[in-house]
């Protein structure tokens, strides 16, 4: 097994990382950053820097103005980008839209790629996913959707209810998840894509979440005799479940390179302050209460990014790795968590204010347990995969 990475790889690695440090983290105190996100303006000056410096949606095929990277050259780049919250943001290669590239690269027309997936990869777009529904629809089951389209004439007309949709607030359009109702028949999920706004989409409200780092916060929509025409199905009819798995798949893997940056960054601020902190005689870090918090996190933090790193090869090879990826995300959501706690119990009373990123980075990742598969769900599927391997 080789471990190194490329000369070039590493060289993007660095420059990402200073882009980051230099460029980015000084806007992590723009009072354009709520508790929903950044508002348009201050993601318009993100983007705006990130394409100045050559690094815009560098996650795409160079045909929409990407890098092509491997898996490997993702989970590199978009770690070194989650080093500041704001950072996939600025680079377009944040949730949603990151998995809505990914999956439009993979299944959309030409048409389709060049009237929503070109304008989104330019940075002059961005994009929200329609699936999650309230009780009693699909949430961690996705066989429970509510939301239906049924077939009339030469469009389907859509009704039902999503929420926690992610940017939903001022996106340009929407994927959206349904139940495909063609002459009485039910055809199973199908996805569709809708330019906003439009006639039939509302949304409701943004929710009150604790965490704030994803452009146009997490919204309710309601669908009521939206219609969408046939041109505008993404992929085909009834394949609407094959197209999420790969879409969640890579996205559930991005997220863990995003938060395993953001995790580090936890890590860098705590492990300064307790180098520079005296406390009995001699500084933070010299107390085995401390040191050894900081040796966990180290440990955390490696762990997470060999896990990260393999899965990625993985998917690299061909493989499907939704085992691996299902593993991963359960490690490196909690490993994350884990060391942001950490990070907030060394700093102490610093660490409950918001004078560091610290405060905010343990608000925000501690929803990543939760979206694109609980830990519960993940490993109640590893489970199933254990009870059916033959020993």
């Amino acid at each position: 097994m080789d471990f190194s990475l490329s000369p070039d790889l590493d060289t993007l690695e660095r420059r990402v990382h200073d882009f980051v440090t230099d460029r980015i983290i000084p806007f992590e105190s723009d009072p354009r950053r709520g508790a929903h996100g950044p508002d348009d303006g201050l993601r318009a000056d993100l983007v705006a820097q990130a394409r100045a410096a050559g690094l815009l949606t560098p996650q795409v095929s160079a045909e929409f103005g990407g890098m092509s990277l491997s898996h490997l050259g993702k989970a590199v780049v978009l770690e070194a980008s989650g080093y500041s919250m704001l950072g996939p943001i600025a680079m377009n290669c944040a949730a949603p839209d990151e998995g809505n590239m990914h999956l439009m690269e993979s299944v959309a027309t030409q048409n389709q790629k060049e009237r929503w997936l070109r304008p989104m990869t330019e940075g002059r777009t961005r994009s929200c996913f329609c699936m999650t529904e309230p009780h009693p629809g699909a949430g961690s089951d996705p066989g429970l959707l509510k939301t239906t389209a049924v077939k009339q004439g030469d469009r389907f007309v859509i009704n039902g209810t999503k929420w926690l949709i992610t940017g939903a607030d001022g996106a340009a359009f929407a994927i959206i998840m349904a139940r495909t109702i063609v002459d009485g028949q039910d055809l199973g999920a199908t996805m569709f894509l809708c330019d906003l706004p439009a006639k039939g989409f509302t949304v409701v409200r943004s929710l009150d979440t604790m965490d704030s780092s994803f452009a146009g916060g997490h919204a309710i929509v309601e669908f009521e005799g939206l219609e969408i025409p046939e041109t505008d199905v993404l992929g085909e009819v009834g394949q609407g479940f094959r197209y999420a798995q790969a879409r969640l798949v890579p996205a559930r893997l991005t997220h863990c390179m995003r938060w395993l940056g953001a995790a580090q960054r936890a890590h860098d601020i705590a492990t300064r302050y307790a180098k520079e902190r005296e406390a009995f005689g001699q500084t933070l870090i010299r107390h085995e209460g401390v040191g050894f918090m900081l040796a966990d996190n180290e440990i955390d933090l490696h762990l997470t990014r060999l896990g990260v790193r393999h899965c990625a090869w993985l998917l690299d090879q061909g493989a499907r790795g939704s085992s691996e990826s299902s593993i991963i995300k359960v490690h490196a959501s909690e490993a994350c968590f884990r060391v942001a706690d950490r990070a907030v119990q060394i700093l102490g009373g610093m660490g409950v204010t918001r004078e560091t990123e610290v405060e905010r980075i343990f608000r925000d990742i501690r929803a990543f347990r939760i979206y694109d598969g609980p830990s519960e769900v993940h490993r109640w599927s590893i489970a199933r995969r254990l009870e059916r391997r033959t020993v």
